[in-house]
């Protein structure tokens, strides 16, 4: 079975004990991957890893210090996966939860003879998501690659070619981590969802604060934010649907 990692900041001990609670009740071997504090990133580091500029011309909103960190965070982990010697590894943002069927999936997914993708989606907050190529992977476990990536890498597989791609391809970053994923034509990834999905989101408490808070207290707002943000949003689904078309993507629901 692929190793897993689990993304933590050390102040976070709580929403460790309870990653580490979940993984060894279903017998899941992990290790511990030290996670990036963003708002403890000197400025230098930041400038080295940040592209402002294009995060202007083609972000939604600019990072806030903490999504910065995030990235670094999930980078180190591909890195850790890359290096090693097995033909993947499976990722874990500390806040998860998970179902009886995550061992099962994961063995599957570190089996899998088709391997038909390069990273595989174990969360999705819509469960009627349709899926093309759709095929079973474990009794009552579709796996199948969505229009539309699910936003969030709370949990997710991903080869060891991949991890190599994503970090020979991310020299720098202006979007967060979990929406560039969401760029396939971009970062060239086969990327594929399991369904019905064993992770969920788990308690989002933390010593050091959430992602999704600092994200609301940094973003800008106003009409011309908005209108910008609007213009993102149509600009993405042109070219998710282009790419789609010329993939010749097709449901099998």
């Amino acid at each position: 079975m692929w190793p897993a990692y689990v993304i933590n900041l050390a102040d976070n001990t709580v929403r460790m004990d309870r990653a580490r609670a979940v993984l060894e009740g279903q017998g899941v071997a992990f290790q511990r991957v030290e996670a990036v504090n963003g708002w403890q990133l000197p400025q230098d580091r930041i400038d080295a890893c940040y592209n402002v500029a294009r995060n202007a011309r083609a972000g939604r909103q600019p990072l806030v210090p903490a999504e910065i960190g995030c990235y670094l965070s999930h980078i180190e982990a591909w890195r850790q996966i890359a290096e090693g010697s097995a033909e993947g590894g499976v990722i874990f943002e500390d806040d998860f939860e998970a179902n009886e069927t995550l061992r099962p999936v994961i063995e599957a997914l570190s089996a899998d003879g088709a391997r038909d993708w390069d990273m595989v989606k174990l969360f999705t907050l819509d469960p009627q998501v349709a899926l093309a190529q759709a095929r079973d992977l474990i009794p009552g476990i579709r796996i199948g690659i969505p229009y539309r990536v699910p936003t969030c890498l709370i949990g997710y597989a991903l080869t060891r070619s991949a991890a190599q791609r994503l970090l020979a391809q991310t020299t720098s970053f202006f979007r967060p981590v979990d929406e560039d994923q969401k760029f396939v034509w971009e970062t060239g990834l086969r990327v594929a969802l399991v369904l019905p999905a064993p992770v969920r989101i788990g308690d989002q408490q933390a010593v050091t604060g959430t992602i999704g808070k600092a994200r609301r207290a940094g973003r800008r707002g106003g009409l011309g934010q908005a209108l910008h943000s609007l213009r993102y949003g149509l600009r993405y689904r042109r070219a998710l649907a282009c790419h789609r078309r010329k993939e010749g993507w097709s449901c099998d629901d």
